[in-house]
């Protein structure tokens, strides 16, 4: 009897106890759900104080590098004549732009993390470092140039497209890649050193301000380097001459700067493997825009977009990548390879300033065109185009750059010299393709 009511006594307490447990639960389940917006404003307020100012001032530099990627567009949108005159063209010019974009803006990321480590000062004056990054700066842009127009003619050859000779690619890409060094050069560094000097992050604003004018600047210096070739190359020796002449300077500066012990040395053993990679990227993507020349000649408003679109979709992910070397030398982030808080707000940052900006490009690409005459696409198709193609670009290349900069930090690379020329490179062949497939099944459907 005793054991009975013993056993009778532990049931009723067992009970008791599961019956208060799912109480509380039930309480607590209910307390986390009423509190679930307020957590939720909470965090988005944190999110926003934590990353105001990385907001603030790369929406401000994107929105005036989209107005340089517009007038490239506007540029590209009307090298009709170029274009048919000069078949092949096409194929060089993403390459070409990506380069600019790659080297400059690989040597504005190492400006930008020495001034955030103070082994350097922002005051505009000759030293050592930035001695070293020019002449460097200057030999990748004399061997890539020279490789971009040989890889260049192999897609051609490939693909069977009808293509000016190897002389010209050569001549023609060489002379733009040094007429954007010229300009490229100093507006790096002024960028990079008077927006730390005047309080600004670099990491939020430098690169796709020199993206802008890399794109801005390539394709002028691309008519304009067309238009010397032909005045030089009125007899076919003297262009032989010259292509000659071309490739045992660029031999010979490869071969010094390889050999160098400086930091020269150190930035061309290490970009040069990248930046041959990133152009065979670039060509391809040349050879996805040349194969649907058709169709981008006859809707005037995608050939305006291809460089606003390739142009500020590598600002954003050069941001991320810039950011993400900056917090790896500094100590912020973690080389792990799953990304943790500080990485997750670099996402959320780029993914917000993604969700404003592609909209936007994709309504001047169609208004400019309607603005020069031209008949559009339709605002709805050119927003939709841009903003889907934007979206699944940027999903795929936030992941792409955390791996590069993690894995290239974790084997002793500097992510300054690998994460923009691989990140910028993959984005203009990948959004390239993604921009055409978009524009295809998008178009297809108005």
């Amino acid at each position: 009897m005793k054991s009975l009511m013993k056993m009778i006594r532990q049931v009723g307490e067992s009970a008791i106890s599961i019956v208060v447990s799912i109480i509380l639960l039930l309480f607590n389940g209910i307390k986390y759900i009423v509190s679930m917006p307020s957590r939720f404003i909470g965090a988005v307020k944190e999110f926003f104080s934590d990353t105001d100012s990385v907001l603030k001032e790369s929406l401000i530099a994107l929105s005036i590098c989209a107005v340089g990627d517009l007038c490239a567009g506007i540029i590209l949108g009307n090298m009709e004549f170029f274009l048919e005159t000069y078949p092949g063209l096409m194929v060089i010019i993403p390459g070409a732009i990506g380069m600019r974009g790659n080297i400059f803006g690989s040597f504005g990321s190492r400006l930008s993390t020495h001034l955030h480590i103070g082994t350097i000062s922002p005051e505009f004056k000759r030293s050592e470092f930035l001695d070293e990054n020019i002449v460097a700066s200057l030999i990748l842009t004399m061997v890539l140039s020279v490789l971009l127009a040989i890889i260049a003619k192999v897609i051609c050859i490939l693909f069977n497209f009808k293509s000016i000779s190897i002389y010209d690619f050569v001549l023609i890409s060489f002379i733009a890649g040094l007429l954007s060094t010229v300009i490229m050069l100093p507006i790096t560094m002024f960028i990079s050193l008077k927006s730390f000097e005047g309080g600004w992050d670099p990491d939020n604003i430098t690169t796709p301000f020199i993206a802008a004018v890399g794109d801005f600047f390539t394709l002028p210096a691309l008519i304009l380097s067309v238009m010397i070739v032909n005045f030089i190359g009125f007899h076919s020796i003297v262009k032989i001459a010259l292509f000659a002449i071309v490739l045992i300077l660029t031999a010979i500066a490869l071969v010094l700067g390889y050999k160098a012990k400086s930091e020269i040395g150190h930035i061309v053993r290490q970009s040069t493997p990248v930046l041959f990679f990133c152009s065979i990227l670039g060509t391809l993507a040349g050879g996805i825009l040349n194969n649907s020349i058709s169709t981008l000649l006859n809707n005037q408003t995608l050939l305006t977009l291809v460089p606003l679109f390739s142009g500020e979709s590598g600002g954003l992910v050069s941001i991320l990548g810039a950011r993400l070397s900056s917090g790896l030398h500094s100590g912020l982030i973690d080389p792990v390879l799953k990304p943790k808080k500080h990485t997750m707000e670099n996402f959320i940052a780029i993914i917000t300033l993604a969700i404003v900006m592609y909209p936007l490009i994709g309504f001047l690409a169609e208004s400019s065109t309607i603005g020069f005459g031209n008949i559009g696409v339709g605002y709805l198709p050119a927003l939709s185009i841009s903003f889907l193609s934007g979206m699944i670009l940027i999903f795929i290349m936030l992941l792409v750059v955390f791996y590069i900069s993690t894995i290239s930090y974790r084997r002793g690379l500097d992510p300054d010299n690998i994460v923009i020329p691989m990140s910028t490179s993959l984005t203009d062949s990948i959004s390239t393709l993604i921009l055409i497939v978009v524009s295809l099944g998008i178009l297809g459907m108005f």
